[in-house]
């Protein structure tokens, strides 16, 4: 008797942990480029105010993000004031990639509360222009997470060649180049897993349909998915917190010419995309956005089944 009640309490248990890790599991990622976010003047870049970090530490929290890539961080130790800002203000996360790249003075950046499984920084890749050697303007990071038993993502975040004219070359042509690497990086881990699920995220500095956006979507089974979130106003109507999606999806202001378009992508492989979660995928439209960077961070969610 004794023997059966053993033997019922372990099928219990293990009837419990199947119920337990078959549940979905919610997986949110952000996209940020935080504009110059700077502790120190370089010869090119002036420090970022203490204000406007706050007010960038003040929309990630809004975020709420399990992993955000960031872009336009001035260096680990810019990395770890925001880290440690985010803390103390009650969002942890423990886990942070810096990647440096040609350009010194701002850098490309993750920070997860999800440890990496796998982390390849890509900080020297080369492309030619007319013979002409360039070094991709900013490093590309690569982590792997599992947020749900034995389901792992592939996260690639970049910040692509600015559309500011440079004397020496052609930007868009510098760019394309660059979202050609991006993909190759994209294309050999497919290779290796076909059924690998991927995410690439960041300031493209492109629009839709542009040759550097087609190149790195791709086509075919390899094709990555544009997520296209539109803003999402959050609006308190007596004690009731609701959202209402609206059709703008910019993501950045460039004064210089008044233009609002949207630069910033987060594009999943579909075997991830059936795991949307539309009405979690947004754009934040704080009214003072404006005040942390000239970008506005992009959110997705995933349920993870």
């Amino acid at each position: 008797m004794y023997n059966a009640i053993v033997s019922l309490g372990i099928l219990f248990a293990l009837w419990c942990t199947t119920c337990v890790g078959a549940q979905p599991v919610r997986f949110r990622v952000a996209t940020y480029n935080v504009q110059n976010y700077l502790l120190k003047p370089t010869e090119t870049r002036d420090p970022k105010p203490e204000s406007a970090r706050a007010k960038v530490q003040e929309l990630i929290i809004k975020l709420d993000a399990d992993l955000i890539g960031l872009q336009e961080i001035g260096g680990r130790e810019a990395l770890e004031e925001l880290q440690t800002s985010l803390r103390v203000k009650g969002l942890d996360y423990p886990h942070a990639e810096i990647v440096p790249g040609f350009d010194t003075n701002i850098m490309v950046a993750v920070l997860s509360k999800l440890p990496f499984v796998d982390r390849r920084p890509h900080t020297n890749d080369l492309y030619q222009i007319d013979g002409k050697p360039y070094f991709v303007s900013r490093g590309i990071a690569q982590v792997t997470v599992e947020p749900k038993k034995g389901t792992k993502i592939t996260i690639f975040v970049a910040h692509l060649k600015s559309r500011r004219a440079i004397p020496n070359a052609d930007q868009a042509r510098m760019r394309l180049e660059e979202a050609k690497i991006l993909r190759k990086k994209v294309d050999d881990l497919l290779a290796a897993d076909p059924r690998a699920m991927v995410i690439v995220m960041g300031d493209l500095n492109d629009t839709k349909d542009s040759p550097t956006w087609r190149v790195i979507t791709s086509t075919g089974r390899a094709r990555l998915l544009d997520t296209r979130p539109a803003e999402l106003s959050w609006v308190r109507q007596q004690t009731t917190l609701t959202n209402t999606l609206r059709t703008e999806t910019w993501t950045h202001f460039y004064s210089v010419q008044d233009v609002y378009s949207r630069v910033d992508y987060i594009l999943c492989s579909y075997n991830l995309a059936k795991m949307l979660v539309p009405d979690q995928c947004y754009v934040l439209d704080d009214p003072d956005w404006g005040l942390a960077s000239d970008h506005r961070p992009v959110v997705v969610t995933f349920m993870l089944n």
